[in-house]
């Protein structure tokens, strides 16, 4: 049987290496995010009221699938909502211009 010596700066280093370990594991989410939300989630998520969010609904900001009504509403697409990247998407129809 072999001794094996362990010194005091190999206890340091092993604390270090085990406090990492536990500092990653804290900073990853334990759980993924769903794919997709329903209506009281993204109120939740963007601090939102009901008529804010119809609003969003309406305007085109906000995308989302209404089955059996109830409206779902991709996590993907409130993400990119948060970062700015979509913009309205609703056509505005200048009333002025005769069309037949």
């Amino acid at each position: 049987m072999a001794v094996e010596i362990i010194t005091k700066e190999d206890l340091q280093e092993f604390g270090k290496n085990l406090l990492n370990q536990i500092r990653g594991l804290l900073g990853q989410s334990l759980e993924e995010p769903k794919k997709w939300l329903k209506t009281y989630q993204v109120k939740n998520l963007l601090k939102i009221s009901d008529n804010t969010l119809q609003t969003l609904r309406d305007n085109g900001t906000i995308p989302f699938t209404k089955i059996g009504g109830i409206l779902y509403y991709n996590y993907e697409d409130i993400n990119r909502v948060l970062s700015g990247e979509v913009k309205s998407k609703r056509i505005k129809i200048d009333k002025s211009s005769n069309v037949a």
